[in-house]
């Protein structure tokens, strides 16, 4: 039936659910034909942030599929399930075997890579390449400071409300931008429109992210991850940013990595300068396909690309002794 509802929206935009289990449903977007792009949103965003780069990719010939984790978006926001990173990998894994997607570039922000290098190393048929927008390997859903701010989750009813998470997310989105500009009120209100629909269930949803235990750690699993992999960062002063070590591990763990700077930019590239997003796609989509070291095929040597300050690195692939 999912197939069938891709091929009949053609160029057109559809918005809809995807169950994935009992209770829990993930928002999914899609728009223009071609060759599979799947967004995922960090754990503060949603397709809305998305808006400038979605149609840039259908323009070039993709076919753009936005997936918004649990408790993220607009997607369900159940108070029980499972909100750890491998959960949320294994869901829109789901989704995209629901819509016979594979061999998709991976396009995700902050918390949202995590997942998408758990997809990768997990089910590497869904992953042609990644490309993160300032992400790196988180090992947990919430960062310490997001879960001293859940501390006071029950209290955020009776002190402001959403009119007091929209001027946090106003403050955090200007702190974590190279150019505000961009940061209006209507795009605090799109920012904050899942929470503001139903704050019981973000809240809840919030501390169960707090909680929840990871069943395996990802740094171990880096080398399982057969793709290429490029690494946005904004060249901005900027909150957000991914810790130097987080980038050395991806440098030391992954087979194929390359970073690329964004001048000017800070954490949400894909508001600042959504251009760079694309070009990256488009970089990702003209990489050869890496093969699987040991199983007899030839895995491409990287090179530093004239005429920009990227860093690629290419490991054996196979931990040395």
């Amino acid at each position: 039936m999912w197939p069938l509802v891709l091929l009949l929206l053609g160029d057109s935009t559809g918005v809809f659910r995807v169950p994935v289990a009992a209770g829990e449903s993930l928002q999914v977007s899609v728009t223009g034909t071609g060759a599979p792009v799947v967004l995922i949103p960090g754990l503060f965003g949603s397709a809305f942030g998305f808006r400038h780069v979605a149609p840039r990719l259908a323009a070039a010939g993709y076919q753009v599929i936005v997936v918004e984790p649990l408790g993220i978006g607009a997607s369900a926001r159940p108070e029980r399930a499972d909100y750890s990173l491998t959960a949320q990998a294994a869901r829109i894994a789901a989704v995209l075997d629901t819509l016979a997607v594979h061999d998709a570039i991976l396009v995700a922000h902050s918390l949202g890579a995590s997942m998408a290098f758990r997809l990768a190393y997990r089910r590497p048929d869904l992953a042609r390449a990644v490309v993160s927008l300032e992400g790196g390997p988180a090992e947990a859903a919430a960062t310490p400071s997001f879960r001293r701010a859940m501390r006071f989750a029950p209290w955020i009813k009776w002190f402001g409300g959403v009119r007091r998470i929209r001027g946090k997310v106003r403050s955090g989105l200007i702190a974590a931008s190279g150019d505000s500009h961009w940061v209006t009120d209507s795009v605090v209100d799109a920012y904050t429109a899942g929470a503001a629909a139903d704050l019981d269930a973000t809240l809840k949803a919030f501390l169960r992210m707090t909680a929840v235990s990871e069943p395996e750690r990802l740094v171990p699993h880096l080398r399982e991850v057969r793709c290429p992999v490029w690494l946005l960062l904004g060249t901005a002063p900027h909150d957000g940013r991914v810790p130097p070590g987080d980038v050395e591990l991806l440098r030391q763990g992954l087979s194929f990595l390359t970073i690329d700077s964004v001048p000017g930019s800070g954490h949400y590239i894909h508001e600042e300068q959504p251009g760079a997003v694309v070009a990256a796609v488009a970089r990702a989509r003209a990489a050869p396909v890496l093969g699987h070291v040991g199983e007899g095929k030839p895995v491409p040597i990287a090179r530093r690309r004239r005429g920009d300050q990227s860093l690629v690195m290419m490991n054996s692939g196979a931990p040395s002794n």
